[in-house]
């Protein structure tokens, strides 16, 4: 079920945190009401994003074995049956399904949607290039839109935009080391890899981090959901450092293979982070 991938779903609180300011003041039961909310739909999608792991790992049982990594997960090492895997995912997307309508019957169609795309990507679209990486940066836009749909609110579409390239860059340093760390044998673990080539993932990543950085740039000082100070633009050196250290770490160290691993272990890029959240938190917190 990957537990460590469930960071990604953190994206659930955008819609929670960056419209604080313009509905509430801190600490109300609204904002308690909001943030259980939040919550709950960060579970239920970590849990359905889970049910999507176990099926995809049956799928891929035997092109996961001759992968160096993932021929230790526990349906390739044979310790977990693939019917025990799918019954349980089977059991999860229903529950899943039914938790998120009655959590918020628009947010049980945003997810039964990401289930379609997640389907479609399963057993086709991950062998497709390009498009393998766009439906696992749009599957983080519908977790950010689920995460505003789920408490009412809208947040600007900058914020989206900034999601959609900033998962794309996460998706092509991904790519990048697979094609990297199995060299020759890349085709066989995923067809999509043999017409990639390390320079078009390069420059395709140059693209999508100068995208991101400068779509981020925009939205704090456009946006009209954040103050007018523009003080959120103090931030916008946290995530040119943030999305430069993850580069040379995807470089140097061919360490994009799991973003999940490299926010959770590298203590420069979690301090980047911490900063960017603190310094956020005053921006748009009581203390602004």
């Amino acid at each position: 079920m990957r537990p460590r991938q469930w960071i990604k779903n953190l994206i659930l609180f955008a819609g929670f945190v960056f419209t604080l300011n313009e509905h509430w003041r801190p600490f109300t039961p609204e904002m308690w009401h909001d943030l259980e909310r939040s919550t709950a739909a960060f579970i239920l999608f970590a849990l359905l994003s889970s049910a999507v792991y176990l099926l995809n790992d049956v799928i891929d049982v035997e092109r996961d074995r001759k992968h160096p990594t993932k021929r230790l997960r526990p349906i390739a090492a044979g310790e977990l049956a693939a019917r025990t895997a799918v019954t349980i995912s089977v059991v999860l997307m229903a529950s899943c399904l039914v938790g998120a309508f009655l959590l918020r019957p628009a947010f049980a169609f945003i997810a039964g949607g990401y289930l379609v795309m997640q389907f479609a990507y399963v057993f086709a679209l991950k062998n497709v290039p390009l498009l393998d990486v766009f439906v696992l940066a749009i599957g983080f836009v519908m977790r950010a839109v689920s995460g505003a749909v789920v408490i009412g609110v809208e947040i600007s579409p900058w914020l989206y935009i900034v999601t959609l390239l900033g998962a794309l860059f996460l998706g092509l340093c991904k790519r990048r080391n697979e094609l990297v760390l199995l060299d020759t044998a890349a085709a066989e673990h995923r067809r999509s890899l043999q017409t990639y080539t390390p320079s078009l993932l390069d420059s395709l990543t140059s693209i999508a981090a100068s995208s991101t950085i400068m779509a981020y740039s925009l939205y704090t000082f456009t946006s009209p959901k954040l103050p007018r100070s523009n003080l959120m633009m103090l931030t916008i050196p946290f995530v040119i450092f943030g999305m430069f250290r993850y580069l040379y770490l995807a470089h140097s160290q061919n360490a994009g293979g799991n973003p999940e691993e490299v926010f959770l272990r590298d203590r420069p890029l979690i301090g980047t982070i911490l900063l960017w959240i603190a310094s956020t938190a005053i921006i748009l917190g009581p203390l602004r």
